[in-house]
């Protein structure tokens, strides 16, 4: 494909999002009305986004796969010439994939949303602002200025809020405020930062700032420390990077579902994306200096995730799934930053990957845990263990301890929709074959034996915390679906039981050991196949095929820390 044609493929991708939110907003022509202006407006959400994803499938397809590290559809015109402020647009081997994952995210997302609109206001401003914050969202990722970075990574925020405080869940308002109040005091930080090295250096341009032997050569050890200390604190609040977090699962759990699919799917990997392309090649003598720091707060975050986790899933505890499920994304981005801080091709690239891993994975379980309040009404987990079976029949040895979900189990009353749960779950604990895997494992890797200069026995205890990680994550991730899917009672102050008769009722047995009856859930309606089945099958390539993405990101990723060379 001609340069040309990728030029307006990538320039489409930013502008048509925008350009369908105004239209939403206008009345519908009298031919699309139909029967319902709702369904309407929704349709026009989903068409519009169908159109930017087909754009985006279109710019990988004429992507030069033979030289990811080139970047591609590049658009440089002068905007602001008094502030050296220019509409510079690219795409490399980096920023393609998550310029795909963001535009597959809100297409299925607006696909879900046609079927099951969240309770709230108009759809018209709810798909409007769908609309903007796509744009927003692939501007971050195709933008080459620091200025124009800054104003797309700002630009998802109030679309963001509006959706959690309009369509969101219990203490709506109070998620969407903390939310909008973190990211805006770490952005005006991050802000100071960019302003900085644009002063220093004469411009914002990205692309020269990445060479070595260009104006960043201007930047002396001091300035780059307060750069990157500028810098890293606003990617960090939206990572987010333990102990600046804890906006995260307030939102994720108040936000709607497809709100929480994007926040996990796409939002999360914008501030990983910052230390990619602005502070490790314009900045690399201040991140080495922080290095260490920010693997030591990212390995505090994996085990802290893990924690939370085990703590939500024991039984009595309280534990909302949609909770959980938001404190499992700080302990997986964890791994991205650990990958980050140990400046090397390999950690770097298993950053990347685990990026687009969990954007696949979360998305696809914040999916389905929005569809399994829709069918039960909670997504707290004492209340879904309540129905699980009865009393199991007398035995003993091995064969009375393995799951045998009754017909009030997940598995039982819903195979499908506890089955794709399941998958989930497993594929999250970074099961070899799926797509977790492979980004902590090289993110571990990439700490095993860090970049020259870089405490070699700190980063190793480092990998060592990472790898405790990874057991904790595969032991919470396991009782949740013992407990959800196999009808399990959980508690880990003793032991697991399934199936057993349980004081609190939590078996959902009558008071003379008779099994309750199941309430029925419904299994896998055809839009959910729809809008699930993509995520599950990338899952699974990804898995099984690393060297699609790593054949992409590595090139680019090389020359980044090359300098340019």
């Amino acid at each position: 494909m001609n340069h040309t044609a990728l030029q307006l493929l990538l320039a489409g991708l930013v502008v048509l999002p925008l350009v369908g939110a105004l239209a939403a907003l206008l009345p519908a022509p009298p031919g699309l009305r139909g029967k319902n202006p709702d369904q309407a407006v929704l349709r026009h959400g989903v068409t519009v986004t169908g159109v930017v994803l087909a754009a985006a499938i279109a710019l990988a397809a004429g992507f030069d796969h033979g030289h990811p590290a080139r970047m591609q559809a590049t658009t440089d015109i002068s905007w602001i010439p008094a502030l050296g402020i220019r509409i510079h647009l690219g795409v490399d081997g980096i920023s393609l994939p998550l310029l795909v994952l963001t535009a597959l995210l809100t297409f299925l997302c607006a696909l879900y949303s046609y079927y099951r609109m969240p309770t709230g206001p108009s759809p018209k401003a709810f798909v409007a602002l769908l609309l903007t914050l796509e744009a927003g969202t692939l501007a971050t990722f195709a933008v080459l200025d620091l200025m124009l970075f800054f104003l797309a990574f700002e630009m998802v925020l109030i679309p963001m809020y509006f959706l959690i405080a309009r369509w969101g869940g219990a203490q709506k308002q109070a998620a969407a405020w903390k939310f909008i109040l973190y990211t805006l005091l770490g952005s005006v930080v991050m802000l100071l930062g960019l302003l900085l090295i644009g002063v220093k250096t004469g411009t914002f341009d990205m692309v020269a700032l990445a060479t070595d032997n260009g104006p960043k050569a201007q930047l002396s050890h001091t300035v780059q420390l307060l750069a990157v200390l500028a810098i890293g604190i606003g990617l960090a609040v939206k990572s987010p990077m333990w102990p600046l977090h804890s906006w995260l699962p307030d939102a994720h759990t108040a936000a709607p579902t497809v709100g929480s699919v994007l926040l996990a799917g796409v939002l999360l990997k914008m501030g990983t994306y910052g230390f990619v392309r602005i502070a490790l090649p314009i900045t690399p003598e201040g991140m080495h200096t922080f290095a260490p720091y920010l693997a030591a707060l990212a390995a505090v975050g994996i085990i802290y995730g893990s924690l939370a986790c085990l703590a939500l899933v024991r039984k009595g505890a309280g534990g909302d799934l949609k909770r959980l499920i938001a404190y499992s994304s700080v302990g997986h981005m964890g791994f991205v930053l650990l990958g980050i801080a140990s400046m090397t091709p390999t950690g770097v690239n298993g950053a990347l990957f685990a990026n687009i891993a969990h954007g696949l994975i979360t998305g696809l379980l914040f999916f389905m845990v929005g569809a399994l309040k829709d069918r039960t009404g909670s997504t707290d987990l004492d209340t879904l263990a309540r129905s699980a079976p009865g009393p199991r029949p007398a035995g003993s040895g091995a064969a009375a301890l393995l799951p045998a979900p009754s017909g009030a189990a997940l598995y039982a009353r819903a195979p499908r929709f506890g089955g794709l749960l399941a998958f989930g779950a497993v594929a999250s604990l970074g099961l070899p074959g799926l797509a977790g895997f492979w980004g902590e494992m090289l993110a571990m890797f990439g700490a095993f034996r860090p970049a020259a200069g870089l405490s070699r026995p700190a980063f190793l205890t480092f990998m060592v915390l990472a790898g405790l990680g990874t057991l904790l994550t595969a032991a919470y991730l396991l009782l949740v679906v013992r407990r959800v899917c196999m009808g399990g009672s959980v508690d880990l102050a003793g032991a697991a039981v399934l199936g057993a008769a349980d004081p609190d009722g939590e078996t959902g047995a009558d008071p003379d050991g008779t099994p309750a009856p199941a309430a029925a859930v419904p299994d896998l309606a055809r839009y959910e196949y729809a809008a699930w089945a993509p995520l599950a099958a990338l899952t699974v390539l990804a898995g099984l095929w690393p060297a699609a993405l790593l054949g992409l990101t590595d090139p680019a990723v090389q020359q980044l820390l090359g300098g340019g060379k």
